[in-house]
């Protein structure tokens, strides 16, 4: 038995029994207050408010040009918000936990969290049509429906979901802590940064976190859903498994007929041992009590060199065709017998 780190790296004989979250009144609690702080947010920057004046007095303090050294790493930082790397890292990562827990689950929390993401913070983000700071055209304006696509920030959701999707899955009451400390630092980090950029106004960001968190908080409704999935693509899988194993082995001449599946197969050598046991043109045996046909002539069996050699080779037994038996005739012009020829004298 392997007692290294590297023993958590196998596979587990058997599934774990996994707690799947519920929708706690806890979680309704917070998912009530999200919601709430979320068309807040909205109808503040709808109407023009206080908000919208931060936004603009961030937007002219300009971040980046104040700090700019921070702008290299800072610029890279950003990238653990962006979908398709963060979707890449976390789908390897869960992959291997499906792999090792012999279950889909995290790998279609992940796909049907994604889907939420993009169906809701993009219909959002097409339906205000929000510009970015750097395309601003009017000082003090919400700068909405003029054909944008910032509001809410979809790097800061999506950090919010990817990395709380770990936090999410967690078995252990201390790995759910740690992880959601760190999907926490991450995201929030990553909307600050996109504020520093100059690419979202603040209010894109506070939306951002808002979309993401009510996405993590909704997902307990979605696992009765995730559990059908599971079991109709595991169902699947046996049957696929099944045709395979009935399906023929033996290799089929192209245009030949193909055995129907689960018939019994029979090789070279058996037909060949069945005809010798049963030759072609053998002569069935006669019914009990019924006169017996004449017997076949065969030919003689021929030996290559002595008796005793091991060389010798048997000829396969091939019945010859019955003919009815006649008199021998001696041919015209044959020559008599010796002893029919006159004696001569003296």
């Amino acid at each position: 038995m392997r007692t290294d780190i590297f023993a958590r790296l196998d596979r587990e004989p058997e599934p774990p029994k996994i707690e799947i979250p519920r929708m706690s009144r806890t979680r309704l609690a917070l998912f009530g207050g999200t919601s709430a702080f979320y068309l807040a947010i909205v109808v503040a920057v709808l109407a023009s408010t206080w908000l919208v004046i931060v936004d603009w007095k961030i937007m002219l303090f300009r971040p980046y040009q104040q700090w700019p050294s921070l702008h290299p790493f800072l610029d890279c930082f950003v990238v653990l918000g962006q979908r398709g790397p963060t979707a890449v890292m976390v789908a390897a990562w869960l992959g291997w936990r499906s792999w090792r827990q012999h279950t889909l689950r995290p790998l279609l929390v992940l796909g049907v969290s994604l889907l939420l993401l993009n169906a809701t913070v993009g219909a959002v983000k097409i339906g205000l049509g929000r510009l970015g700071p750097h395309y601003a055209t009017r000082i003090g304006s919400p700068e909405l429906f003029a054909g944008g696509d910032i509001f809410p920030s979809g790097h800061t959701a999506n950090a919010v979901v990817t990395w709380g999707i770990l936090a999410y899955l967690a078995t252990t009451p201390t790995t759910r802590r740690y992880l959601s400390a760190l999907s926490a630092t991450v995201s929030l980090g990553v909307g600050l940064t996109t504020v520093y950029l100059g690419t979202h106004w603040l209010s894109d960001v506070l939306l951002g976190w808002a979309a993401g968190l009510l996405i993590l908080l909704a997902l307990p409704w979605c696992e009765p859903l995730i559990g059908r999935t599971e079991a109709w693509i595991l169902e699947r899988r046996e049957r696929w498994r099944a045709r395979r194993r009935l399906a023929p082995s033996l290799p089929v001449a192209a245009g030949g007929p193909r055995p129907a599946a689960g018939a019994a197969l029979r090789t070279p050598a058996e037909d060949a041992v069945d005809g010798v046991r049963e030759p072609v043109g053998a002569v069935p045996p006669p019914a009990q009590g019924g006169p017996r046909p004449p017997a076949a002539r065969k030919q003689p069996q021929r030996q290559k060199g002595g008796a005793g050699r091991s060389g010798e080779r048997l000829t396969q037994t091939i019945p010859q065709p019955v003919r009815a038996e006649r008199s021998a005739v001696a041919p015209a012009g044959a020559r008599p017998a010796p002893s029919s020829r006159p004696s001569s004298g003296g």
